[in-house]
């Protein structure tokens, strides 16, 4: 069974002329290898997370990135032994592979979420009888109410409709949000 923990709380806010970000980032533990999600762009709080954890970076089996933007994938290159997971491809050094929905293993899946981007993913993590969504920026900021969610605004949104559309799919398998800037909650 899968166990997670979000290992840096990201945050995201406007500053003059701009956004200053980074991604929150969750550490997973699955059937003996380990799998980060969004690596984010502040390499020194990810390597003390990770120290933190008693994780070397050499340790990471897997990197998970739920799209492309730099304040979620700055840091990937850091994991040079590890196998790179986008929603669509398992890439190992130059040679990119389609997977299945399962690629990390029982209890771990990947959900598509387009509107933010158009490649936009998600995970689902099931780990004692719960359901995790590691949202990426699907949603932002997550609130415990499910509707309050839904129509939250996204500035970068690629199609906000189809954006609402995965939100509301998500939401309805989750009892737990993972934000791509924020907080774990819980869901009522």
């Amino acid at each position: 069974m899968p166990s997670l923990k979000v290992i840096v709380e990201g945050y995201a806010k406007e500053i003059k002329q701009g956004w200053e970000a980074n991604s929150t980032t969750t550490l997973i533990e699955n059937d003996g290898k380990y799998i980060i999600v969004d690596p984010g762009m502040d390499e020194a709080i990810l390597k003390k997370a990770l120290a933190a954890e008693g994780i070397t970076i050499k340790e990471i089996d897997f990197v998970f990135l739920t799209h492309y933007h730099l304040d979620h994938i700055l840091n990937v290159a850091l994991f040079k032994k590890a196998k790179m997971a986008d929603g669509y491809y398992m890439y190992d050094g130059k040679r990119g592979t389609a997977h299945g929905a399962s690629p990390f293993g029982k209890g771990i899946e990947i959900f598509h979420t387009p509107g933010h981007t158009p490649e936009h993913s998600s995970l689902l993590v099931r780990s004692n009888g719960d359901t995790y969504a590691i949202a990426g920026d699907l949603i932002w900021w997550a609130y415990p109410e499910r509707e309050k969610m839904l129509n939250l605004p996204d500035p970068f949104a690629y199609d906000m409709e189809r954006l609402i559309k995965s939100r509301e799919k998500l939401l309805h398998k989750a009892d737990f949000i993972i934000p791509g800037h924020g907080k774990m909650v819980k869901l009522e």
